[in-house]
Formats: C-alpha cells, structure tokens, sequence
C-alpha cells in the first residue's frame, strides 16, 4: 500500500517564511540585506563622522535689518544726550557766559524753524564769512517789537558756514537787564555792547555782530523803513581797528514788515521805562497774539569785507579815520538795502 503524501498547509508555509525573514537583517529600505552585511545608508545613520545639520537660529538670534532711522527717533536721541550732558556736567561755558551746548541743542532748532520754514530765508555773500579768524558783522536793525534780525543772522551765520561757526552778538544795556532775556541772551553768547568785550572776542577769533542803529533802528516808524539811522560815534569801527578785525556790511530786508510800526506811545512808553512803546496793526490790539511777527521774507547778504589791518592799531584813536569807516559802512549797506528792495518781487515771497 503506498504511502500518503503530506501536503502542507499555507498558513504553515507562512510560518516558515516569517521565520526565514526574521532571521536576516533588514536594510535601511526595510528590504531584507544578505546575512552578514550592512546597508551603505545604514552605515552613513551609524558612522560617529556623520555631519550634523547646522542649527537653525531663532529670529531673536537674527540682525535687524538696517534702516536709517526716523526723525522722532534723532531727536529724541539727541534730547537725552543733551540731559545726559547736563546732569553730568559734561558741556562748556566761556568767559562770557556762552554756552554752546545749550544753544546748538534748544535755542538753534526753534531759530532754524522761523529761519527755513517761517521766514524762508535766502542768503547771499556767505564767501566774504571768514573760516576761522575774527571779523565784525555790521547790519541795519529794525523790527519794533522783536529784534528778530540778530537771531535770525546768528542762524545764517551758523547754518550756511562749512563749520557752522557762532555769532557773538552785541546788545543794549536793557537787553541783559530785562528778566529771563538776560540770561538767555548771555548764554547763547551775546554780551554788552562796549568796546572791551568786542575787543576781547575778536582778538580770539570770534565773529562779532552788532546793530549800530540801536533803539532808533528798531523804533523807528514804518514810513521810514529801511532808511538807515544814525551810526553813533563809531565805536565798532574802533574796536575793528585796534583788533585789525575785517568789518562786513550786511543787508537785512524783511525785518521791517514782521512788525509794522504806525505809532509810538512815548508817555506810556516813559512810565514803562521803555525807549519807545510801538503801536502796529495788530498789537496792542489783539493782545499775546498781536506779538506773533508776520511771515513776510527775508533776504540777507552779506557783503564784501572792509579790511582794517593796513591801518594800525594807533589808528583807532583817529576820529576822522574812525567817522569814515562808519559812514562808508553805512553807505554800504544803504546801498545794497535799495538793490534788494529793487530786486524783491513782494514782501512775502
């Protein structure tokens, strides 16, 4: 009798072959490798030489990137330097009382408003400005209720020269009497007009600037603008002489209108204690409002200079040197006054 034969099952079959393929490694693919053998992929996972992905920064790690930054931003970073400067002690003041710092970081920017912005000034003869020595600035005067023309050359001075120098201004004794002005007037470097302390500044180098009108300039009625006053007995040219300082004729136009002066209270004007108390369209009439100057333009040129060194300091004790030099400044500046107004299309542009 034949034997049976044993036909085995599948399922047992697939035992069998499970069992082979648990008995061989696996590849890296999950294919099974030849017994004894390792997979180049699993020999790249497990080599210690493998290299390691560079780390990815967080976005605080990162830079900014660079923008210029705003004007808010400037000068909020210039105001605290300037506190910093200031509790510190860390800033300067000269002889005089001058003070650079306080002047170049509050007084010049709300100068260079009414200077670019409100009054839109042009300036012409910058060139004749010297570098770094001294030299007197010479100019007419007007503006009835603000002087507005010293403050207004001083910007010119120190914005359209290449080393933005300082204008020392010579003022009336009222000036530094008066409370609050006093001071700030001292600390933005004007001093009294006297020929010691004119002297003094232009043997350092300074550029000095004084207003030889005085009162009679700037209180003078609006019929007669820009018709130059008396010079006074020429103490500017003496101080020039002694010194060998050059003097500059400078022209002013537009500083007559800001205020235009109708009437001059005189009884009211002598129980103030005042030169003169003006009346114009729209003070005293419309009270704190009626102080605020009119926007009219201004043009100041600067004209060339009148060199005093070839004449010796002992020529200052001259009076007849002395009241020719002030009457040619005079006539200079006269002069270039009328040009201007020739020239100008209006008085508000």
């Amino acid at each position: 009798m034949a034997e049976a034969q044993v036909i085995p099952l599948h399922g047992e079959d697939n035992r069998r072959n499970k069992a082979k393929a648990k008995s061989k490694p696996m590849s890296s693919a999950g294919r099974p490798s030849s017994t004894g053998q390792q997979s180049s992929a699993d020999k790249a996972m497990s080599s210690p030489d493998r290299a390691t992905p560079p780390p990815v920064e967080s976005l605080a790690d990162q830079p900014a990137p660079d923008r210029p930054a705003s004007d808010w931003e400037r000068a909020a970073a210039a105001g605290l330097a300037f506190l910093r400067r200031r509790l510190t002690g860390d800033y300067e003041v000269d002889e005089f009382g001058f003070d650079p710092d306080l002047t170049e970081s509050t007084v010049l920017p709300a100068a260079r408003l009414l200077y670019r912005d409100y009054f839109r000034t042009e300036v012409t003869g910058v060139h004749h400005l010297p570098d770094a020595d001294g030299a007197l600035i010479v100019a007419n005067h007007a503006g009835a209720l603000w002087a507005l023309d010293g403050v207004m050359t001083a910007t010119a001075v120190h914005e359209e020269t290449p080393n933005h120098r300082f204008l020392r201004m010579l003022g009336a004794d009222l000036v530094f009497t008066t409370p609050v002005l006093g001071p700030l007037a001292r600390k933005t470097g004007a001093t009294l007009a006297c020929n010691p302390d004119a002297e003094r500044l232009l043997a350092t180098g300074e550029l000095v600037g004084v207003w030889p009108e005085g009162f009679k300039g700037i209180g003078k009625p609006f019929s007669e603008r820009y018709k130059l006053q008396r010079f006074g007995r020429g103490g500017f040219v003496s101080a020039a002489l002694r010194t060998g300082a050059p003097i500059i004729p400078t022209a002013i136009v537009g500083s007559e209108e800001i205020h235009p002066m109708l009437g001059n209270a005189k009884t009211l004007a002598r129980v103030l204690g005042l030169p003169y108390f003006p009346i114009t369209p729209t003070f005293p009439w419309l009270g704190p409002l009626g102080m605020i100057p009119l926007p009219s333009k201004w043009h100041i040129e600067f004209g060339e200079p009148i060199e005093t060194a070839s004449y010796g300091p002992e020529s200052a004790e001259d009076p007849m040197l002395v009241f020719e030099l002030t009457d040619r400044v005079r006539e200079q500046i006269q002069t270039t006054l009328y040009k201007q107004l020739m020239q100008r299309r209006s008085i508000w542009r």
